[in-house]
């Protein structure tokens, strides 16, 4: 049986609560002097550094500037990743022959991790925008494809026979019938897509690229400044946030104006 929806307020006290417990549980962990503050910085530490990064360059630009370099890198990607997805579900859910030419090939490739792809990024791209944009297709591509066709597959038969009756081409039928009715589904897979781009982003930047929050994050290790390397962590998370907070606006209101 379902609980009740816990109100609003409520939601946000224990939200509270439980990021005030995580922070004191982290400060007394540093101010015990467990390990030395080098390695496990307090929370201020890394408020600190992370005001520092803001204005001051490391590896070569500032926080800022590593965050457009690796977003540019995301969006790059992630508009790629959807612009081939989106057409191919529903080419595939419209035509049998080609959801059995695709689904093989794909059903081998989706299973491959986003990082595994980062040796091949390598030796074909460098260090070049090249390399990441791949590894981030990789990882937003499968969430836009399959939700796409699962949403088109969904459509309900009536509608399907009624434009073929119709005499509709293959072209309207998939944007006037299929696509229009896959929305909601191709909304939620764009957030696990978005999702999984970034974090494979910052995947590919750890090994090929010369800028970026993953860039200025190994830095951050190799001048054994741990303050430096939670600093990245903290922004790839507060961007991550924002892309799924706007991208989940887009998914309630196409669920508003359709009622759902």
């Amino acid at each position: 049986m379902l609980q009740a929806r816990l109100p609003s307020s409520r939601t946000a006290m224990l939200s509270v609560t439980g990021t005030v417990a995580f922070l004191g549980l982290w400060s007394a962990a540093a101010l015990v002097g467990l390990t030395s503050r080098d390695f496990l910085p307090t929370p201020w530490d890394v408020a600190t550094r992370f005001a520092q990064l803001v204005v001051e360059p490391f590896a070569g630009y500032t926080l800022l500037q590593h965050l457009l370099s690796s977003f540019q890198r995301f969006a790059t990607g992630f508009v790629l990743a959807v612009v081939v997805g989106i057409p191919l579900g529903l080419l595939m859910a419209w035509f049998n022959w080609i959801d059995r030419i695709v689904s093989p090939a794909f059903d081998a490739v989706r299973f491959v991790a986003p990082i595994a792809w980062v040796p091949f990024a390598a030796l074909w791209f460098g260090t070049g925008i090249g390399g990441p944009v791949l590894i981030i297709f990789m990882g937003a591509f499968p969430p836009v494809l399959i939700n796409t066709y699962r949403g088109a597959k969904n459509v309900e038969p009536k509608y399907v026979e009624a434009a073929r009756m119709l005499g509709a081409s293959h072209l309207r039928a998939m944007t006037q019938v299929l696509l229009p009715a896959a929305v909601p589904s191709i909304v939620a897979g764009l957030r696990i897509s978005a999702g999984l781009g970034w974090q494979s982003l910052v995947g590919a930047e750890l090994i090929v690229a010369s800028s970026g929050v993953g860039y200025l994050m190994v830095k951050g290790q190799a001048a054994v400044s741990t303050a430096t390397v939670m600093s990245g962590m903290v922004a790839i998370g507060l961007v991550g946030i924002a892309i799924d907070v706007a991208l989940r606006r887009v998914q309630q209101h196409i669920e508003t104006r359709r009622g759902l």
